[in-house]
């Protein structure tokens, strides 16, 4: 979402004559788009600012002006924070007001001191913003991001999303096939609906009836030129029947969903606020399996939630062996300000968190290069999204996610090409166009 939230930042201000700096020596303007999920992030986010400022007193004692911008979910939950410690920053604005970026830029110019917008604006940013362009960061070769749908109403005892995302808000559907449609007319052939809860979707339809993600995702499949579609991040307990129908029948919609579970321990997730517990995870998984056999999943972990004994890890471990993933993110339990589970007293410390981390992602990195193993010898489709770092070497995306590289002619970019899959790392494959069709190229 904020790598979504940084291309739309660009577009807003590509009219005003900005265009991207790859250096901030040599930039007009700094923005530092911010996470506030994990308490490390968020404080490189202070580690960054000093950084910036230096850059800024060089450029002023040059006779030349810089602004500096703090966005993002930091900005939203700490904006006070952020301009005492931090004085010399221009403008702090939430990820609900980056579409008012032209005015508060307006406003900076004309007087002195900051400029604070972390509140949450009663009009809908996505009526501001422009359309998407050629030449937009949200279009990246044939791929591209689509927000569908932000903001949180779960609130899980660990997380800040509701306080600084907001509410859910569910975009029309209208304007989410209009903003595809342009997509396709761009060249892009697969786009990743987005939301902090995307199946959660529930937006308007002309006639005023309501659409969930599953009706939404048949209708995308509908556009000319939309090849592929990916959704995330997904709740459990929000995987309608429809939504799981959709993998099987509908086969532009890939066969990998990211779908966190956090715990395999019905005792944490109950205390996390989760409304799904861990028998409630494996039936979902069950009912997507027979919906799409060839389905495979990746998922959220946090160990060490407060309160967490080695039987509730043990709980984990078993439904991670159970359940197989070919991806996830773990991470140690981190408090959050402002969050419940960050006044609980029963923390864990964090040698035992390292030493269980340390324990399951040992065990998701062996069933992530099982899978990818398991893949070699097979055909697949693969979009070729990426040059490579080597001269003839492209890189693209298996219908798992999976990085693919591979010797190529450039003028395969942006298509989507069998490849015979020859080598599986950890991370990634290595594919040829050789070796298909008896031997005959593919293009």
């Amino acid at each position: 979402m904020n790598v979504y939230d940084s291309d739309r930042m660009a577009d807003v201000l590509r009219p005003l004559g900005y265009s991207l700096s790859n250096k901030p020596d040599d930039s007009d303007m700094v923005i530092l788009n911010t996470c506030h999920i994990r308490e490390k992030a968020a404080e490189k986010v202070y580690s960054e600012l000093g950084r910036m400022n230096k850059i800024k007193t060089r450029k002023k004692n040059h006779g030349s002006n810089m602004i500096l911008a703090v966005a993002g979910c930091v900005a939203q939950a700490e904006g006070d924070e952020i301009l005492r410690r931090a004085p010399f920053v221009d403008l702090v604005f939430g990820p609900q007001a980056y579409h008012k970026l032209p005015e508060m830029i307006a406003r900076v110019s004309r007087a002195t001191g900051a400029v604070l917008n972390t509140d949450f604006p009663a009009q809908v940013k996505f009526d501001h913003l422009p359309e998407v362009m050629l030449g937009s960061g949200v279009v990246e070769g044939s791929s591209a991001f689509l927000t569908v749908q932000e903001g949180c109403d779960k609130f899980c005892a660990f997380c800040v999303v509701p306080y600084t995302r907001g509410a859910e808000y569910s975009r029309p559907v209208s304007d989410i096939i209009a903003e595809a449609r342009r997509l396709a007319d761009l060249g892009v052939k697969e786009v990743t609906l987005l939301g902090q809860n995307v199946n959660s979707y529930h937006g308007v339809a002309i006639g005023g009836t309501e659409w969930g993600l599953g009706r939404l995702i048949r209708e995308i499949a509908e556009v000319r030129g939309i090849e592929r579609i990916r959704y995330m991040t997904s709740y459990p307990a929000d995987m309608d029947e429809e939504l799981i129908l959709a993998h099987g029948e509908i086969a532009a919609l890939m066969p990998f969903l990211h779908l966190p579970v956090q715990s395999g321990s019905d005792k944490i997730l109950k205390a996390m606020n989760r409304r799904h517990g861990s028998d409630h995870y494996r039936q979902i998984v069950g009912r997507l399996v027979k919906a799409r056999p060839d389905i495979a999943l990746s998922s959220d972990f946090i160990v060490g939630f407060p309160g967490e004994k080695d039987s509730d890890f043990d709980s984990t471990m078993k439904l991670v062996k159970e359940v197989g993933f070919i991806q996830a993110y773990s991470f140690k339990y981190s408090p959050r300000p402002g969050t419940p589970a960050a006044l609980l007293n029963n923390q864990i410390s964090d040698e035992v968190k390292t030493e269980r981390l340390k324990i399951l992602q040992d065990e998701l990195n062996k069933q992530q290069l099982v899978f990818n193993k398991s893949c070699v010898g097979r055909t697949m489709p693969v979009l070729l999204d990426r040059l490579g770092r080597f001269n003839g070497q492209m890189i693209g995306r298996s219908p798992y996610m999976q990085p693919v590289h591979l010797s190529a002619p450039e003028h395969l970019f942006g298509t989507i090409v069998n490849l015979h899959i020859d080598v599986a790392q950890a991370n990634s494959l290595a594919g040829s166009l050789e070796a298909v069709n008896h031997g005959k190229n593919v293009a």
